[in-house]
């Protein structure tokens, strides 16, 4: 069973590719695995990866020019660069330039693994932020957050407790925001909720 959906890896180094493969295979993730710039934005353009790990230097188009082509479009997907040692300035200007993080190589699995973790996790979390700030014109502000902590799995009484509210009270802004929002239960709601154009 899938853990958390699909990877891209882009690295030109066959063996760099199959370490990566072994490592997020083995931890239940789907790998796929691109040789150069070009074929990873295509792709990147036309589907939604869990996370990217993208070395800097490619053939062609090089991991920093396909990085800033997909942040400047808005790409949401967190992408995490591979550098090699010498690489480290070069990998620290592609996170000012809006990569996720670097894993200098050699890696282990274990540095891996958790760095595909935690990009997966923070980009969830910022797509709940992004997805209840988005119902200002739809919600109230005390409604914002009582979404903002569903949507983060939060029941009734934890949502209280974050809130200072009574349970009885989130139950009832529940409530309203199914109403407003045309969901028939929390599922739809969070459905709703992060399928929903963004307001700008």
């Amino acid at each position: 069973m899938l853990k958390s959906g699909e990877i891209f890896v882009v690295d030109d180094d066959p063996a760099v590719c199959d370490a990566l493969a072994v490592i997020l295979l083995n931890k239940g993730y789907s790998v796929s695995a691109f040789s150069d710039g070009d074929s990873f934005l295509a792709a990147a353009l036309t589907r939604r990866p869990a996370c990217v790990l993208l070395d800097v230097r490619l053939p062609g188009r090089s991991g920093l020019d396909s990085l800033k082509e997909l942040t400047a479009r808005g790409y949401e997907v967190p992408i995490i660069i591979i550098s090699g040692q010498r690489d480290i300035p070069t990998a620290v200007k592609a996170i000012q330039s809006g990569a996720f993080d670097f894993i200098e190589k050699p890696f282990n699995a274990d540095t891996v693994t958790r760095r595909v973790s935690e990009a997966i996790a923070a980009s969830a979390t910022q797509r709940i932020a992004t997805g209840a700030s988005g119902f200002l014109d739809v919600l109230t502000a005390r409604e914002c957050d009582v979404l903002e902590q569903i949507l983060a799995g939060a029941s009734t009484k934890e949502a209280a407790r974050q809130l200072g509210n009574s349970p009885r009270t989130v139950e009832l802004h529940r409530m309203r925001i199914l109403k407003k929002m045309g969901a028939k239960n929390t599922a739809e709601l969070a459905r709703i909720a992060l399928t929903r154009p963004k307001n700008h």
